[in-house]
């Protein structure tokens, strides 16, 4: 009974993660109150076995409803039938899941049976066994941080330490405070008396008001400084249906459809910049008409914007291909787009396991199941910005911005050229193969925590949603409704200077919660003692 009030808990936890269910303001409120309740259960708990057997309930339920749009991907798009493909997303609820039990297990461990002894610590052991396990789950086997407690707090004060310690140090906050939520609501014990008991259960709290507080300085505080004029841009949304993008048939009419909603009359300052999502042109840059690409050109010139768009990218010599972004000014020359080495070109880094490439070790598991897969080549490190009317934007590609440690390379100034790093980041996303779900609307709070942690812009063109244009302190300031084919005009200002969070990355809280499990971890060795 347990096990499955908190599998509950963790399905209800799930609509934190992004407006709908419940409105924005709702969402960090809901999501401080479920950890608090799965923080109270843990830190009474009988043993580290009987806490790890609550995180991974609540795991179990988190991961279940939240991810529950993989289904559609498996079931409507992979033709896989309903029972196996809700059993796959189970399965891989229930293995999300052992990372807050994890968590759950080694807070019990440390904090010991009686948190009220010493709440303070509980408080921070909890905090950073959270943090830690989330930081694991976005790491180990390539990582998938989706979910990450930080995201339901885009909207609330926490949301401040964002650009100072990353999403991971929004989670530590937001668990510390979930803490001290849980240890407020514990039975006085009447070994300390009634006095003393209150006063050990309200010190957390005196914790969680200088977090509120600078939350809400660093939110007011400008991270960064406008560089260079603004951006007037494009963001195209084509709501092109999965089963007609690739489609070898369809291929002309969708890259027409995207060339005219390009061209949908202006606003008064015409756009010097034209977005359009991943994978527009379904093919290798070879194997479409070549006339295809100085349609492009043409709009390029004809417009007098640079237009940027995704298409897998193939090396003739070597057989290798790319996911990749490129940009098509007035100067692009033919004889490059049908090479695939355009001077603007990004590929992708963090490419997706089973979807872009086989895992070291699986190949026979693929051959075994006759599944077509191939291996994209992954984009190095240093990619330089693509440079734009004195702006420079860095591009990534669908579910990369949840990696916010990768962005930061990008955002760093070259002394060798003299450049300021990224002023911009720009995501291309395709997340029709999810229909109209949770995940679009999550992958937008992701976004804008990656604008908040950089301090950068971020905008956002995708095949079915959400298009946005969010400005550098996590506002949307544009959007276009999902699956609605459509173009969304914004004036966008570039951004130049380093957060500390740019700077040091997830180092600082890492250390952070290493440090507490340490100084924790030799507290409960002297107590053996």
């Amino acid at each position: 009974m347990r096990t499955l009030l908190l599998i509950l808990i963790g399905a209800l936890c799930a609509l934190s993660f992004a407006p709908g269910p419940l409105p924005a303001s709702l969402l960090s409120v809901l999501n401080l109150l479920c950890l608090a309740f799965l923080a109270r259960l843990v830190l009474q708990a009988r043993s580290s076995r009987r806490a790890a057997a609550d995180g991974w309930g609540f795991g179990t339920g988190l991961f279940g409803v939240g991810l529950y749009w993989l289904y559609i991907s498996m079931h409507d798009y992979g033709n896989m039938p309903a029972a196996l493909a809700g059993l796959a997303v189970f399965v891989l609820a229930a293995l999300l899941a052992l990372y807050p039990a994890l968590a759950c297990s080694l807070t019990r461990l440390l904090a010991g049976a009686d948190p009220l002894r010493r709440p303070m610590t509980a408080a921070f052991v909890w905090a950073a066994c959270w943090t830690g396990a989330e930081w694991l789950r976005g790491t180990v086997l390539t990582g998938f941080p989706w979910l990450n407690a930080a995201y339901a707090h885009v909207d609330s004060p926490y949301a401040g330490w964002a650009p100072v310690l990353g999403s991971y140090g929004v989670a530590f906050m937001a668990a510390l405070s979930a803490a001290a939520l849980a240890l407020l609501t514990l039975p006085a014990e009447p070994r300390y008396g009634q006095r003393n008991g209150s006063t050990r259960k309200l010190s957390p709290l005196l914790i969680v008001f200088p977090v509120l507080l600078t939350g809400w300085w660093s939110l007011s505080n400008r991270w960064a400084e406008p560089y260079g004029a603004p951006l007037q841009v494009r963001l195209v949304q084509g709501n092109i249906d999965q089963g007609v993008k690739f489609n070898p048939e369809t291929l002309a009419s969708t890259l027409a459809h995207h060339q005219q909603l390009s061209l949908n009359p202006f606003p008064a300052t015409p756009p010097e910049l034209i977005v359009l999502p991943e994978t527009i042109v379904p093919a290798f840059q070879n194997q479409i008409d070549p006339a295809l690409w100085d349609d492009w050109r043409m709009l390029a010139r004809y417009t007098g914007a640079t237009v940027i768009l995704g298409a897998p990218l193939l090396d003739p010599a070597s057989g290798e291909y790319a996911n990749s972004v490129i940009g098509i000014d007035r100067d692009t020359s033919h004889e490059a787009l049908l090479a695939g080495r355009p001077d603007m070109r990004y590929d992708k880094r963090h490419l997706v396991p089973f979807g872009e490439f086989v895992p070291p070790g699986f190949r026979w598991l693929v051959d075994s199941m006759r599944i077509p897969l191939g291996d994209f080549t992954r984009g190095t490190t240093a990619q330089a910005p693509f440079p734009l009317k004195g702006q420079y934007l860095a591009p990534n590609i669908c579910y990369e911005d949840v990696f916010g440690n990768e962005l930061l390379p990008a955002l760093q100034p070259d002394a060798a050229t003299g450049t300021p790093g990224a002023t911009i980041l720009v995501n291309v996303s395709n997340l029709g193969w999810f229909g109209d779900s949770w995940a679009l609307r999550q992958h937008l709070q992701i976004a804008r925590m990656r604008a908040l942690e950089t301090a950068r812009p971020m905008l956002r063109a995708t095949n079915t949603g959400v298009t946005a244009a969010i400005d550098d302190g996590g506002v949307v300031i544009g959007q276009l409704p999902v699956y609605e084919a459509g173009v969304l005009d914004a004036q966008i200002q570039g951004m130049t200077g380093l957060t500390p969070y740019a700077r040091w990355a997830d180092r600082p809280v890492l250390i952070l919660c290493g440090l507490i499990l340490v100084l924790a971890l030799l507290a409960r060795l002297r107590r053996r003692d």
